[in-house]
């Protein structure tokens, strides 16, 4: 028998709603995983991707994280893990240095056993690029079988990549596929092998609204699933619909039925009542004890607006889902970040620029041009993508839903790629 804890999107360095408290309830809450493990001496913790809220995590992220893996380490706990969409580099991975430092095993195509389970990572693949896959994975003489992956998964309503088509091509006889990108819960029996997603441990947008935790996978005669809920901050969902004549103050009423302190505040307003401004409402629960407050009024949203479906609450990942739709290179999402990131200070910003732009293009002169099948397809799912929202922040946002047909931003050519000079 073998029984793993199964994680994934912990998101490790996102400063949700430009808060640093909520920074350090992102590694809070992946610490608590570990030190689960340790308490239920498991054999092993399998992360599923998205360890790193981005590709370039800050130092005391990082940090952060290698004390988390030191720990588990001295518990004589493996940690088995793939990259993620959010954190993937161009050249090697952040997960390559823990492996380096003895801390993690960074799965691929020949099995890691542990216990008598095999265990195969698969990272996360672009969809441009996943018909080039064989799903050539190395013999295995365990008992069972599991594969570790990153992506939207069919049959899952929001899948773009089908589980049903790695399991029958693949040359080993899975017993289970180990999501992660996808912040919700699940699992669907396919082929006789259950397919799950683990969820995130914290909440990364607005619509997530269920408790946050992870899953208990247990090899044996058969494949078992548990799961198991995490002590993560409060978040406070208040939906106010409004009757004739009733305004800001019904709002505040029903706000102020809560306890709010240290809480995120989430504030939804509809019906057919008096104009409200949101910043009073903020302000309220703020002087209340809040952490954070936003306050959606959906009565405000235009028609158009709706289409998107996106929270203009949450600004700076509703730019993250239109950049997304582009379908730019790995290369142009570095600069992306680079710009929108708040990791370099504004006056910097051009010189880091041209200096990152000038050392891509002497590596390879292509660095810079689109994804075209991306594009024309959405571009990269994530695990956000079934929440249909986007967070509040300066730091590069949560993932969000792709989006078909969206028309290019300002400043983006006919073929959807942006200009190196529209960069600059």
């Amino acid at each position: 028998m073998t029984r793993v804890i199964h994680t994934g999107d912990t998101h490790v360095g996102y400063q949700q709603y430009n808060v640093p408290d909520r920074r350090d309830d992102f590694l809070d809450a992946f610490r608590q995983v570990v030190r689960d493990a340790i308490a239920d001496d498991a054999d092993a913790v399998v992360h599923a991707g998205d360890l790193f809220h981005d590709r370039r995590p800050a130092l005391t992220d990082i940090m952060g994280t290698l004390t988390v893996l030191e720990e588990l380490s001295e518990a004589g706990i493996p940690f088995l893990a793939v990259v993620g969409n959010h954190e993937a580099k161009r050249d090697a991975q952040w997960l390559d240095l823990y492996e380096s430092l003895g801390l993690a095993t960074r799965l691929d195509d020949e099995p890691t056993v542990i216990g008598d389970t095999a265990f195969y990572g698969l990272d996360f693949v672009p969809r441009s690029q996943r018909d080039d896959l064989d799903y050539d994975f190395g013999p295995h003489d365990a008992d069972s079988a599991a594969l570790v992956t990153h992506g939207l998964f069919q049959p899952f309503d929001y899948g773009d990549w089908d589980a049903e088509e790695i399991l029958t091509e693949s040359s080993v006889e899975f017993d289970a596929m180990l999501l992660g990108d996808n912040h919700d819960p699940g699992k669907q029996q396919v082929e006789d092998a259950w397919v799950t997603y683990c969820g995130s441990t914290e909440r990364a947008s607005a619509s997530e609204r269920a408790d946050r935790g992870y899953n208990i996978v247990t090899f044996d005669d058969e494949v078992q699933i548990t799961r198991r809920g995490l002590d993560t901050r409060e978040f406070v969902f208040v939906d106010v619909d409004l009757g004739p004549k009733e305004g800001v103050e019904r709002v505040r009423s029903r706000v102020g039925q809560h306890d709010l302190e240290d809480a995120v505040v989430i504030v939804s307003i509809s019906g057919d009542g008096d104009p409200v401004t949101p910043a009073s409402v903020e302000s309220f629960a703020l002087d209340r004890g809040a952490l954070v407050a936003r306050v959606t009024d959906h009565r405000e949203i235009t028609a158009e607006e709706r289409e998107t479906d996106i929270s203009f609450a949450d600004p700076d990942d509703a730019v993250t889902e239109r950049v997304r739709d582009l379908g730019l290179s790995e290369a142009a999402h570095d600069i992306d970040e680079t710009i929108r990131a708040s990791k370099v200070a504004d006056a910097n910003v051009k010189d880091e620029v041209e200096r990152h732009v000038r050392e891509l293009l002497s590596e390879d002169s292509d660095a810079l041009e689109a994804d075209t099948d991306a594009a024309a397809s959405g571009g990269t799912a994530d695990a956000e993508a079934n929440t249909d929202t986007a967070e509040d922040d300066t730091d590069d946002g949560a993932a969000v839903n792709e989006a078909d047909d969206k028309a290019p931003v300002d400043g983006a050519d006919d073929d959807g790629q942006a200009s190196v000079e529209e960069f600059l």
